[in-house]
């Protein structure tokens, strides 16, 4: 589990991505799940919009995201869902204790 002064540092780095998933009225499809897991396989830390056309709760978007791709919810604010999981093979982020 993430504590605040990790989770804060996430945040802080998420703050200057841009969203690279758009979750829209089709919700979670199974190709959107695997495309995430594969984003944060590389990348760690990925951030998910959630468009107006979606009438799911992003809240619980964030949930099921984190359950299927094993990862951890940072954030949600609003439409933005930030996800983090410490790669398997080769971690780059360096979380504060």
């Amino acid at each position: 589990m993430l504590n605040s002064k990790q989770r804060a540092y996430l945040m802080s780095m998420a703050s200057k991505q841009q969203a690279i998933f758009q979750v829209g009225k089709a919700s979670l499809t199974p190709e959107i799940i695997s495309s995430v897991d594969a984003a944060l396989e590389k990348r760690e830390l990925v951030k998910i919009s959630v468009l107006k056309n979606c009438f799911d709760d992003p809240k619980e978007i964030a949930q099921m995201m984190a359950e299927r791709t094993r990862s951890q919810v940072v954030q949600v604010i609003g439409k933005k869902i930030i996800l983090f999981r410490v790669s398997k093979k080769k971690p780059v982020i360096e979380l504060p204790k």
